[in-house]
Formats: structure tokens, C-alpha cells, sequence
């Protein structure tokens, strides 16, 4: 009975490690995608942006988000989603459409590079 326990506590073992190994991996390969993004470039493509979500990431429109400081990952599946219409805006679905994945990487890593500060109400 004893080994039976210790084989089952030896095959948990090995599966936590292996999930951590994978997780770790997957972590792994996320951080390059950020590195390897241009934001200059995205500050240049981000003109088009400033209509709706201001010059600075900080938009005038209540119904327009800011993008200012927002996470790279979420502003790259944002317009990632509005590209194959995953997700629907009448403005952004238009505009995505033709952002090209190193674009979309180089505005997500602009408006990421943005700071934001908060101010908390007394």
C-alpha cells in the first residue's frame, strides 16, 4: 500500500511540473512579441487613431475608449478581434481590417508605453 501511494504521489508530481513547464513556456513565448514591436512606428500609426481616441491615448468621447496605458497584450486581441470581426464596432472593424500583425504590435506597444496616472477621489 505504501508504494502505491508513493507511485501515485510520484505521478502528481510529474504532472504539476509538466503543467509548469508548459505554462512557463507559453509565458515565455508571449514576452517576444512585445520586445519585438516598434513603437515609433506605432506613434506614426497611431495618427489615424487620434480622431477618436485623442492624441495622447486619452479620449474626449465618453463612448470612445482610452487606449493610454492599456495592456499590449489586450490592445493587440483587441484589434486582432476587430480584424476577423470577432469583435464589432462600426468604426473599428473598418479600420482594423487592413492592420497588418506588425502593425497592430507596434500601436499596441505605443499606447502600452503610455503612462497614465491616477488620481484617487478623497
Amino acid at each position: 500500500m505504501w508504494l502505491s501511494q508513493t507511485t501515485e504521489t510520484f505521478k502528481h508530481m510529474k504532472l504539476l511540473t509538466t503543467a509548469f513547464t508548459a505554462s512557463l513556456a507559453i509565458c515565455l513565448f508571449h514576452v517576444p512579441t512585445v520586445f519585438a514591436a516598434d513603437p515609433a512606428n506605432g506613434r506614426v500609426l497611431a495618427r489615424q487613431c487620434s480622431v477618436c481616441h485623442g492624441k495622447n491615448g486619452l479620449a474626449n468621447d465618453p463612448e470612445v475608449p482610452n487606449l493610454a496605458g492599456q495592456s499590449a497584450f489586450y490592445l493587440e486581441k483587441s484589434l486582432k478581434d476587430y480584424r476577423s470581426r470577432a469583435r464589432e464596432d462600426r468604426r473599428m472593424t473598418i479600420l482594423a481590417a487592413n492592420l497588418k500583425d506588425e502593425d497592430i504590435k507596434d500601436l499596441a506597444a505605443w499606447y502600452a508605453s503610455l503612462q497614465v496616472e491616477v488620481t484617487i477621489p478623497e
